[in-house]
């Protein structure tokens, strides 16, 4: 018996092999339908995916035997792996110098013939073979061994498969790290602003007050501008509060919601700024729904509503439809509308159309986006119609049954 020679690139083949993690993996049908094929069609007992680790042959499929592995010094395919481009072929392994007094000749299970094709990954290094075994000496057809490349072939993608799941895998569970520390830097930072930022409007309101006749034209601008400053980053700490709050909102536990209920709180909310009046349409009374969820979804779309809107009187509908596994809402005002250029970014965080509302102040660009994030985590979607300057509906889904926060622990 001669050992197997070490591949030349050994340290890198067996880096390459654990790439995949698939030794010691559990059995799986795709892999042991192949090797039944491969048995099959060579007219053979056995056949194998065989991988070689460091220091043994380790079989992911093991069609008619029942070892699941064997020391590396004896094995066939560690010879076969050393010459990766075509395929080994022992006939009869008791005339071969290689093979004549290895134990799995001599012993149980008795390989008189083997054919092995190495498996090669797109590293260019092989992994180990698809083989075929028999206990008695064999010849194999060229179409047989045609067969046999090609099943070869569908091992290798069945383990690229399987090493490209596991990167996505991986990168989504770092990029969803690296999103929960952003998140939790935006509301620590968000959150240790405020208090300092409503001193500085607080102490630039109270300056006014108390010296606006002592001061110039000059000094009363300058004030002006702090002022507005700190206004316009209060309401960017408060949105990126509100944006990093909202997983915790989709916790909540769904309820009952009376609709007319509901919609009279919301527009409840605005009326002592605006003049508005929204109107219910629908033949629903009851949602069972994450009433805080739909509570933050609604105060944002309907208080964009009635900021952007340009009319005296802000006239607002809600509709709300039940289908067999979703609720669906439709926001429409009476507004100028959002032109169509502008409606495919304005759902992504700091977009603004970078007009002003009825108040003249500026939007955040957050508000839009905690909607869709709270939405599309729901199992919701998204989307608007809008004809300016006929005004605009914004309308979206949620799954009846999705529990929410199940949705966020995955």
């Amino acid at each position: 018996m001669i050992t197997p020679k070490t591949h030349v690139r050994e340290r890198d083949r067996l880096a390459v092999l654990g790439s995949y993690n698939i030794m010691d993996s559990l059995p799986e049908e795709d892999y042991d339908n192949l090797t039944a094929i491969a048995a099959e069609i060579c007219g053979t007992p056995i056949s194998l995916i065989s991988l070689v680790d460091q220091d043994r042959q380790w079989f992911k499929s093991n069609h008619g035997l029942e070892a699941k592995e064997t020391p590396k010094e004896y094995a066939f395919c560690a010879h076969a792996i050393n010459n990766q481009d075509e395929m080994l072929i022992v006939e009869d392994s008791r005339e071969d110098v290689r093979f004549n007094d290895n134990p799995l000749v001599t012993g149980e299970p008795g390989v008189i013939f083997y054919a092995g094709v190495p498996l090669v990954g797109a590293d260019g290094l092989p992994l180990g073979t698809l083989c075929v075994i028999d206990k008695k000496p064999k010849e194999l057809s060229p179409g047989q061994i045609n067969t046999l490349n090609n099943l070869s072939k569908q091992v290798m993608n069945l383990l690229e498969l399987r090493r490209t799941k596991a990167l996505l895998e991986r990168t989504v569970i770092s990029l969803r790290e690296k999103n929960d520390d952003l998140e939790q830097f935006a509301y620590k930072a968000a959150h240790d602003l405020k208090s300092p930022l409503n001193n500085i409007s607080s102490t630039a309101e109270l300056f006014t007050d108390c010296y606006k006749h002592a001061l110039d034209e000059e000094g009363t601008t300058m004030l002006s501008f702090i002022q507005n400053a700190s206004k316009k980053l209060k309401s960017l700490i408060e949105g990126l509060l509100e944006y990093s709050k909202s997983d915790a909102v989709l916790r909540e536990i769904k309820e009952d919601v009376d609709l007319q209920e509901l919609n009279n709180e919301i527009c409840g909310l605005f009326s002592a700024d605006a003049d508005v009046s929204m109107t219910l349409l629908s033949d629903l009374k009851n949602i069972n729904i994450n009433k805080a969820a739909i509570y933050r979804i609604l105060i944002n779309l309907v208080g964009n509503a009635v900021k952007y809107n340009d009319k005296d009187k802000v006239e607002l509908q809600l509709a709300v439809t039940e289908g067999e596994n979703m609720y669906e809402f439709h926001i429409t005002d009476n507004g100028p509308g959002i032109e169509k250029k502008h409606q495919d970014y304005i759902f992504q965080i700091f977009q603004t159309l970078g007009t002003t509302d009825r108040f003249g102040d500026t939007g955040n660009g957050i508000g839009l986006a905690t909607v869709k994030k709270l939405i599309e985590k729901m199992g919701g979607s998204i989307w608007l119609f809008s004809n300016p300057p006929n005004g605009c509906t914004f309308s979206f889904q949620l799954e009846k049954e999705r529990q929410a926060y199940m949705e966020i622990e995955k």
